[in-house]
């Protein structure tokens, strides 16, 4: 094979994250997308050192195990990948991706791994409690889109009206934004889409929050500072951001839509019955949540992402509540918290398992005043103590694991990067009444080494990319007998688990949990003990 050569095979399987592997008759190529069982044709976009990668041009045939998909944007929208399998197929093929990259690593170890079969998310339609929709257009000068990018795509927007993945809330919610500023455009108001090329434009992102468990809604309009109307700002067309200059919510800068003798330009009055007239219309709209918050965020990064330069307040609050496992959680915009609810409460409800096994194979018993206050938040399956004993939740987040084990230990020491993660972390102990956990602001590696109290037990949950190698170092240094790894990536377990084995760390057991139904990703959860301890 070289590089520009059409081929055709049939995809024998597929690895992680979505990498098909085609075998045809000059060899085997790696076609992105391409799903177990079809005939595909590709065109081949590497080629080096008798590796082979292609782009996937056509689905020739469909593979025997398809039965089609509920949803029409599958296959244009990046989203999904699975769609048009059968679950328990799907969970099939994302369990033996999982198996196949730690495989090479376990067989090192000289005790038996146990690898449980995976286990499925309790729900895999309309699961999702967070999207992020990006304002496009499909095709190159065509009518405003809202939804995800197409697939394989960096500008096009496919609109995801129908998309099964989240609940019906979100799809009225989208329409209804979309139509709003559409009916706009007709009108002659510019509130056009930011591009990404020119950095030009107003509308950027819409994002929407809703809690499984108490229906709360949260929604935030994401804009540029390019007023309607208005000329882009330098720091738009330069790509970088000039900072704030003035409180939004005071209404300080020129670009906020008011002068600096105190008067409302003309641009920000416009903005101003924008919102307003958007507030009004997604109030109106007959939901089974509710909406408790709508925002105003201003972005004005080159890059295509989800950030906040300044945020208003156009309607009500800034967080909303969801409950997991018993507890209370405080969520706000950009606080970081698992995207599948149910799924969430299976994660963490397994990872507390593997941690009571650790306890009941190291002979400790149960004690019954721990075991009271675990009852009392919701916590009494599978549950053992770490009596009197200091568990570290390192990348924790907003410390959903770190309360979820605080009724069972002596103290929790939650470390996570992210300040306003850490600040949510706190007030939700707070507003759970769990008094024995510690946050942490700051990085994993250099916060370490300045906490006095030494860890029993290590729980992590690192970013995609796992963890840092200098880091990694420093949480085996510990020698502690037992850490519980969780991870949303699954090739970077496999290269963490190769230096823990390397330190004198076994893996004990191993599961894959599907925290993404139908899409291309996949939560694992490994526990490690310390070989003498075994």
């Amino acid at each position: 094979m070289k590089k520009g050569q059409i081929i055709e095979g049939t995809v024998e399987r597929m690895d992680f994250p979505n990498r098909g592997i085609v075998a045809c008759e000059e060899g085997v190529c790696t076609v992105k997308n391409a799903l177990p069982g079809q005939k595909v044709r590709a065109a081949v976009n590497k080629a080096r050192n008798g590796r082979y990668e292609g782009r996937l041009l056509e689905v020739i045939q469909p593979s025997p195990a398809e039965t089609g998909s509920p949803c029409p944007h599958f296959g244009s929208c990046g989203g999904c990948t699975y769609l048009s399998f059968p679950y328990e197929e799907s969970l099939k093929i994302k369990e033996g991706q999982v198996r196949r990259l730690l495989a090479p690593v376990l067989e090192k170890q000289d005790g038996e791994c146990l690898f449980e079969t995976a286990k499925a998310s309790p729900v895999v339609f309309g699961y999702r409690n967070k999207m992020e929709f990006t304002f496009g257009d499909e095709v190159k000068d065509g009518p405003l889109s809202l939804g995800m990018h197409k697939r394989g795509s960096f500008y096009d927007i496919v609109s995801v009206t129908d998309c099964q993945i989240v609940e019906e809330d979100y799809r009225k919610i989208l329409r209804c934004v979309r139509d709003y500023f559409e009916e706009l455009q007709g009108q002659g108001v510019d509130v056009s889409f930011y591009h990404r090329l020119r950095h030009t434009g107003y509308l950027r992102h819409l994002v929407v929050r809703r809690a499984s468990k108490t229906g709360e809604i949260l929604l935030a309009l994401v804009t540029t500072s390019q007023v309607p109307g208005q000329k882009a700002k330098a720091s738009v067309l330069s790509g970088q951001p000039e900072g704030n200059s003035g409180s939004y919510e005071q209404g300080a800068a020129v670009e906020q839509g008011v002068q600096e003798n105190g008067k409302t330009s003309e641009g920000g009055r416009r903005e101003r019955e924008i919102l307003d007239g958007l507030k009004g219309r997604l109030l109106a709209l007959p939901l089974d949540g509710e909406i408790v918050g709508i925002l105003h965020v201003r972005n004005d990064s080159a890059a295509d992402v989800v950030q906040s330069d300044e945020t208003a307040v156009l309607y009500g609050r800034d967080y909303f509540y969801e409950e997991l496992l018993g507890l209370r959680f405080k969520i706000s915009l950009f606080s970081f918290f698992q995207t599948n609810s149910l799924g969430a409460e299976l994660l963490y409800s397994t990872a507390r398992a593997y941690i009571s096994d650790y306890i009941e194979s190291s002979g400790r018993t149960t004690d019954e005043t721990a075991r009271g206050t675990a009852e009392k938040t919701g916590q009494e399956e599978n549950v053992e103590p770490v009596q009197g004993k200091i568990v570290y939740d390192l990348y924790s987040g907003t410390g959903t694991i770190a309360q979820l084990m605080a009724p069972v230990a002596k103290k929790v020491i939650g470390v996570e990067i992210v300040e306003e993660a850490v600040e949510a972390a706190r007030k939700n102990a707070e507003l759970n009444s769990l008094h024995n956990c510690e946050f942490i602001a700051g990085d994993v590696l250099k916060v370490l080494d300045g906490i006095a109290e030494k860890p029993d037990v290590i729980i992590l949950d690192p970013p995609r990319d796992g963890v840092h190698p200098k880091a990694l170092t420093k949480i085996i240094d510990y020698g502690v007998e037992h850490i519980l790894y969780i991870s949303c990536k699954a090739s970077s377990l496999a290269r963490d688990l190769e230096v823990f084995l390397a330190r004198g760390y076994e893996a004990v057991k191993c599961v894959a949990i599907d925290q993404f139904p139908w899409t291309a990703g996949v939560e694992v959860v490994c526990s490690l003990s310390k070989l003498h301890s075994r």
